[in-house]
C-alpha cells in the first residue's frame, strides 16, 4: 500500500497520484463485509479511542506528502471540492454490488462528503475498473504507458491501484481506481476501501501510524474508526484544497472537536 506522484503534462493534469494495496453502529459488522470472517474479527478487536495527538499525526502524515514522489507539489491539501460520483466498469455484478455498498458506507461516515454511485460514465469523476488479476498490468500499461507500468510493477508490485489528477488550485478533478476481482472477498474489500479513500486525497502511506489502512503493514477490509477521523478532517469545509500545513494547524483544533462529535455519533461510540 503506497502512493506515487507522476510528472505533470499540463496545469490541467498537474498531479497524478497512485496508491497501491495488496448510520450503523460500529458494534455490528457493516453489511458489505458481514460474511467475511476476517473483517468481522478485525472490527471486534478494533481500537476506537484515540488522543488528539494520535489523530492529528495520522492526518498530517497521510493528507500531505506522497510515499513515491516523482513530480508535483505534495505540500498542500488535495481533495475534491464538490460532489463525487463513482462509476464502475465490470461484468461482475457481485463485485459491483459490493463496491456500491462500500461507496454508500463511505458516504454515511464522512459528514461533508457527497459521494454516490452512478450508472453512466459520462458524469463520473471517479471511474473504477474491475478486472481479473491477469489483466492488471496490461491495464496499467494502457493507462500510464508501458515504461511507467514497468516502473510501477518493479517498485510497488500492486494488487490494485488508484490515481487522481488535480488542478492548479489543488482540487481533485478526476480519479481512476483499478481493482482486481478474483483474489477473494477480503482482498477485494480491503483494496476497495483503501483505493477509493486514497483517491479522495490522503495518498501518503505511512508505516509509523499503526491504526490506519494507509500503512503497508495493515489490512482492514472495512472503514475503520481511525480513518474516519482522517477523512472527516479532510472534508470538513474549513479544510480547503491548497491549504498549507500551517494554515491547517490554525483551524484544526475547532475542526477536530466537531469531527469527534460526528464520528462518535455515527458509530455509536461511548464517551
Amino acid at each position: 500500500m503506497s502512493a506515487l506522484n507522476l510528472p505533470s503534462a499540463s496545469l490541467r493534469t498537474a498531479l497524478l497520484a497512485l496508491a497501491t494495496a495488496t448510520c450503523m453502529p460500529a458494534a455490528a459488522p457493516i453489511a458489505v463485509a458481514g460474511d467475511v470472517a476476517a473483517v468481522a474479527a478485525r472490527q471486534r478487536s478494533e481500537k476506537k479511542s484515540f488522543t488528539d495527538g494520535e489523530i492529528v499525526e495520522g492526518f498530517f502524515k497521510t493528507a500531505f506528502g506522497a510515499e513515491y514522489h516523482l513530480a508535483g507539489r505534495v505540500d498542500r491539501i488535495r481533495r475534491y471540492d464538490g460532489p463525487v460520483r463513482v462509476f464502475a466498469e465490470s461484468d461482475r455484478a457481485d463485485r459491483k454490488a459490493q463496491l456500491a455498498k462500500v461507496v454508500a458506507d463511505i458516504g454515511k461516515r464522512v459528514q461533508h462528503l457527497d459521494i454516490a454511485m452512478i450508472d453512466t460514465s459520462e458524469a463520473a469523476n471517479v471511474r473504477v475498473k474491475l478486472l481479473r488479476d491477469r489483466d492488471l498490468f496490461r491495464t496499467i500499461s494502457s493507462f500510464y504507458g508501458a515504461e511507467k507500468a514497468r516502473e510501477i510493477r518493479t517498485s510497488l508490485d500492486p494488487q490494485c491501484l488508484s490515481g487522481f489528477r488535480k488542478n492548479e488550485n489543488f482540487e481533485i478533478e478526476h480519479s481512476d481506481v483499478i481493482l482486481t476481482v478474483d483474489n477473494g472477498d477480503f482482498t477485494f474489500l480491503d483494496c476497495a476501501y483503501e483505493e477509493l479513500l486514497q483517491s479522495l486525497g490522503p495518498i501518503n502511506d505511512t508505516s509509523s501510524v499503526p491504526w490506519t489502512m494507509f500503512n503497508d503493514n495493515v489490512s482492514m477490509g472495512y472503514f475503520d474508526i481511525y480513518d474516519q477521523y482522517i477523512l472527516n478532517l479532510l472534508y470538513d469545509p474549513r479544510i480547503k484544497p491548497g491549504m498549507t500545513i500551517a494554515e491547517v494547524k490554525a483551524v484544526l483544533p475547532a475542526v477536530l472537536a466537531d469531527v469527534r462529535v460526528w464520528v462518535r455519533r455515527v458509530n455509536d461510540l461511548k464517551e
